[in-house]
C-alpha cells in the first residue's frame, strides 16, 4: 500500500490525493504535521484566515499492533498562540488514518457561505457532504446524530458550538474505543482553525484498525510483545497509572508542594484528596454501573490510564476525568468536589474546549472578583454562558489571556497566550523551563520533567534547584518530539527511561516497520528536526527567545510550602536555544 497525502480544498470543494514528498517518507505524526506548517502556511498569516491549514497525521508506528500507538496529530497555526501547533489525542482514528493509506490530510482555504461540512473517508475514498441540521450541536449529541444518519460503527473527529463560534480555546473531539466523545486534541485553539474551515467533522467509515503495512512481520510482532512486557513491569506504567489514571498524580504533586492551588498562590490544597485518583477510583467502583477507574483511549494502549465517571446512578456524566482537567477545575479554583470537576468537565468537552484553557479563564475570572474561587455552581454558570453565546462566555471562551486582558487582571499564568498546566515551576523547575522554551506556549508534555524531578523515573534532578533544569528539559523535548512522531503515549517514557532495553526495542520495532537499518541515534534526529521546524516557523512569526519567558510572578513571589522561586539563569535558557539551532 502506497502512502498518500489527502489534500482537501474547502473553498473549491474538492479533493486529491497526492503523493507523500520525500522528506515527509521517513517521518509522521507531529513530524509530519509541523513541517507541512512550515513548508506551506504563510507564517504571518490570521490564524483563522483562508492561508492557515489544518494538518491531521497519524504516527509512524499508527495502524500497528504495537502498544500504545494510536495517538493522532494535529497541526496548524495556533490561533490561541500565534505560533506553530501540535495537538495530540489517543483515539482508534490514529489506527483508522494510517491502515487507510493517508500519511497526513491537509485541510485548507475557506469555503464562501455559512454552511458546515462534513468529511467522509472509507475504503472507498473520501466526499465533503452539507453538515445541515447537525451544525451548531454539541459534540454529544452530534455524535448521536451522526451515528443515526450513517450507522453504529463509525468514528468521529468533530468540533462543538465553541470551534464553531471560533473561539480560541476550542479544541478538536475525537472518539475513543465505545464512540465517546471525550478524547481531545485540545490545546492551543485548533477547534477554532477547524471551525474557521466550516469543517464540522470528519467521519471515518472503516473496520481497518491494523492495516498499515510492516516490512518484517515477525520482527515487529517479537518487539511488540517486547514492549509489551517492558510496558507492564513498570511500576508507574505498568501498575499506578492503570490502576488510578492520571490523576493519581493529584496527591502526589500535592505532597511536592507543587500543586497550583487559588491560580499559582500557594503549591498545596488542602482538598486534594478530595480530588484525587484514588478518590475517582473509589467512586467509579462503588457507584457501579458504567463506571469504571480503568479505560483505554484506543486499540493497543496497555496502560489504559482513561476513566469513565459515573454519577450517582451508574451512568457516565463524563469520561475521562484527567489529573489535568481535575486540577484546573479543581484545586485552581478552589473547588474540592469530583461531582462539580466532572459536570464542568462535561459542558467543556460538550462544547468542545480545552479544559486546562478553560480552568485557567476560570481562575482569572475569579481573579477578577466576577464569582468567588471555590465557587462550584458560579463556574457552571460561567461555562454555560460560553455555550449560549453570551458577551462574557465569548470572554471566557477566548482563554485567559482574554479574561485577563479585559478585566486588568495581571495575574495571569500563561507563555505565549497558553495557560500552565497542573505543576508549579517555582516547586518543578524543570518543567518550568519546559513552559518557556516550547514552541507551544506552556505545555507540559513538550518536555516532561516531572520524569526526573519528581518520579525519579530514568534519574533525578532535584526540582527545587536551578542546577540540571535546562539540559533535562531539552533533552526530553527532543525526545518528546520523536515520541510524537512515531504516534506513541507519551506515558511510555517512563518505562523507556528505567528500562535499558526500552529504546532498544523501540528502535527494533521501527526497523521492522520500515525496513530500515535506523540507530538510536536516528530517533534523537528525528526529535531534533521536529524542533528545528517549529522553531524556524515561529521565527518567520516573529518569536524570539524573549518570548521564552515565564510571567515576572514566578520569578518574583514566593511559593508556599517550600518558599521557593523560579530562578533558572535566562541567560542559560538563551544558550540553549542557541545550541539548538531554534532561533538562527
Amino acid at each position: 500500500m502506497e502512502e498518500k497525502i489527502l489534500r482537501v480544498n474547502m473553498a473549491e470543494q474538492k479533493i486529491t490525493e497526492e503523493p507523500v514528498p520525500e522528506p515527509y517518507k521517513s517521518t509522521g505524526g507531529r513530524g509530519i504535521t509541523s513541517r507541512i506548517i512550515l513548508d506551506e502556511v504563510e507564517p504571518t498569516c490570521h490564524p483563522l484566515g483562508k492561508q492557515n491549514k489544518l494538518v491531521i497525521a497519524a504516527g509512524i508506528l499508527s495502524g500497528t499492533k504495537c502498544p500504545n500507538s494510536g495517538r493522532l496529530s494535529i497541526g496548524g497555526k495556533s490561533p490561541l498562540t500565534n505560533g506553530i501547533k501540535e495537538a495530540n489525542a489517543g483515539t482508534p482514528i490514529a489506527h483508522q488514518l494510517a491502515s487507510l493509506g493517508y500519511k497526513a490530510i491537509i485541510v485548507e482555504d475557506i469555503p464562501e457561505g455559512n454552511e458546515q461540512y462534513l468529511l467522509y473517508l472509507s475504503d472507498e475514498g473520501a466526499r465533503l457532504e452539507p453538515a445541515g441540521d447537525l451544525a451548531g450541536l454539541g459534540t454529544y449529541e452530534f455524535n448521536g446524530r451522526i451515528r443515526e444518519r450513517y450507522h453504529e460503527k463509525i468514528y468521529v473527529l468533530c468540533i462543538g458550538p465553541a470551534g464553531e463560534r471560533l473561539m480560541r480555546n476550542a479544541g478538536i473531539s475525537c472518539n475513543d474505543p465505545e464512540g465517546g466523545p471525550g478524547r481531545f486534541a485540545g490545546r492551543g485553539g485548533l477547534g477554532a482553525l477547524m471551525g474557521s474551515k466550516k469543517l464540522k467533522a470528519i467521519i471515518f467509515d472503516t473496520s481497518k484498525i491494523f492495516h498499515a503495512p510492516i516490512e518484517e512481520k515477525e520482527k515487529f510482532s517479537e518487539g511488540s510483545k517486547k514492549f509489551v512486557k517492558i510496558l507492564r513491569e513498570n511500576p508507574i506504567s505498568g501498575e499506578g497509572l492503570p490502576k488510578y489514571g492520571t490523576n493519581v498524580l493529584m496527591n502526589l504533586v500535592n505532597e511536592a508542594g507543587a500543586l497550583p492551588t487559588k491560580n499559582f498562590r500557594f503549591g498545596t490544597f488542602e482538598g486534594a484528596d478530595k480530588v484525587s485518583g484514588e478518590e475517582l477510583a473509589a467512586r467509579a467502583l462503588s457507584r457501579g454501573g458504567v463506571g469504571t477507574p480503568t479505560h483505554n483511549c484506543h486499540p493497543g494502549c496497555v496502560i489504559r490510564c482513561s476513566n469513565i465517571y459515573p454519577d450517582e446512578k451508574g451512568e457516565a456524566l463524563c469520561s475521562p476525568i484527567e489529573y489535568e482537567t481535575a486540577w484546573a477545575l479543581g484545586p485552581n479554583l478552589m473547588i474540592d468536589d469530583l461531582d462539580i470537576i466532572a459536570r464542568l468537565n462535561r459542558i467543556c468537552n460538550d462544547l468542545g474546549l480545552d479544559t486546562i484553557e478553560a480552568g485557567g479563564a476560570l481562575g482569572v475570572a475569579m481573579e477578577a472578583g466576577i464569582i468567588p474561587f471555590g465557587d462550584g455552581s458560579g463556574a457552571i454558570k460561567l461555562l454555560e454562558e460560553v455555550g449560549q453565546g453570551t458577551p462574557l462566555g465569548h470572554i471566557i471562551g477566548q482563554g485567559a489571556d482574554s479574561v485577563g486582558k479585559t478585566y486588568g487582571v495581571t495575574r495571569v499564568a500563561t507563555v505565549k497566550g497558553q495557560h500552565l498546566p497542573a505543576y508549579d515551576p517555582r516547586a518543578i523547575k524543570g518543567i518550568g523551563v519546559t513552559y518557556a522554551m516550547t514552541t507551544m506556549g506552556a505545555d507540559h508534555t513538550a518536555g516532561y520533567s516531572v520524569t526526573h524531578n519528581l518520579l525519579k523515573a530514568g534519574g533525578y534532578v532535584d526540582p527545587l534547584k536551578p542546577e540540571g533544569q535546562v539540559k533535562l528539559s531539552a533533552d526530553l523535548q527532543v525526545a518528546t518530539a520523536a515520541l510524537d512522531s512515531f504516534g506513541l503515549c507519551i506515558f511510555v517514557a517512563f518505562a523507556l527511561l528505567d528500562n535499558p532495553e526500552g529504546w532498544p526495542t523501540v528502535v527494533d520495532i521501527w526497523n521492522a516497520k520500515t525496513g530500515n537499518n535506523h540507530s538510536m541515534d536516528d530517533i534523537l534526529e528525528l526529535g531534533r528536526e521536529v524542533m528545528r521546524a517549529e522553531r524556524e516557523f515561529n521565527k518567520r512569526v516573529g518569536f524570539t527567545s524573549a518570548h521564552d519567558r515565564l510571567p515576572e510572578f514566578f520569578r518574583t513571589e514566593p511559593l508556599p510550602p517550600h518558599n521557593t522561586v523560579f530562578d533558572v539563569k535566562t541567560e542559560e535558557m538563551d544558550e540553549m536555544n542557541e545550541q539548538f539551532n531554534m532561533y538562527h
